[in-house]
C-alpha cells in the first residue's frame, strides 16, 4: 500500500484507464490467440499451435494481474465483452486467415499491446506509480518477445 499513497490522486483516474485499456487489449490478444490455436491448418500446425498455447496462456496470468493492479487502486475492473469493446485497440478477428495471416496478425497486436503498456509507463511514471511503471515494464519486455517469436516464423 505504500506505492498507492505516492500516486498523485488527480493522476490516478489517468493510471486506471491506461490499466483499463492494457487489460481490454490483453483479453483480446488473449482470445485472438486462442481462436488461433484451435484453428491453425497446414504444414506449421504443430510448431504453431503449441506457441499459441504458450503465447495464450501467458495472456491469461497478464489479465489477471492488470486486473488485480486495478482493484488495488480502489477501482473496479472491466471485465464485459462491451466493456472491453469500448478500450481496446485491437480488431477483431472474426475471418479464417492462414497460418502465414495469424502470424502477421498477432505480430501486429503485438505491436499495439507494447504501445498500450508504454502508455500506461509514461502515465504511472508521472504518477509517481511504481507498481505500475513495473507492471508495465514487464508487459513492454513481454511483448516484444512474443513479436520477435513470431516474427522469427516468417523468416525463409
Amino acid at each position: 500500500m505504500a506505492n498507492q499513497a505516492k500516486i498523485q490522486p488527480a493522476a490516478q483516474p489517468d493510471v486506471v484507464r491506461a490499466l483499463s485499456v492494457l487489460l481490454a487489449d490483453s483479453y483480446g490478444l488473449y482470445l485472438k490467440t486462442q481462436n488461433y490455436h484451435w484453428n491453425v491448418t497446414g504444414p506449421m500446425f504443430q510448431g504453431l499451435h503449441v506457441l499459441f498455447q504458450q503465447q495464450y496462456e501467458e495472456l491469461a496470468l497478464i489479465v489477471d494481474e492488470i486486473a488485480e493492479r486495478i482493484r488495488a487502486l480502489g477501482e473496479k475492473a472491466p471485465g464485459s465483452y462491451s466493456a472491453f469493446a469500448k478500450l481496446t485497440t485491437l480488431k477483431e478477428e472474426n475471418g479464417n486467415p492462414s497460418a502465414q495471416q495469424m502470424l502477421k496478425i498477432l505480430a501486429e497486436d503485438q505491436n499495439l499491446l507494447i504501445a498500450s503498456a508504454k502508455a500506461l509507463l509514461d502515465t504511472a511514471e508521472a504518477a509517481g506509480d511504481e507498481a505500475s511503471v513495473d507492471l508495465a515494464v514487464g508487459r513492454i519486455q513481454l511483448h516484444e518477445k512474443n513479436r520477435w517469436m513470431l516474427l522469427a516464423h516468417l523468416e525463409n
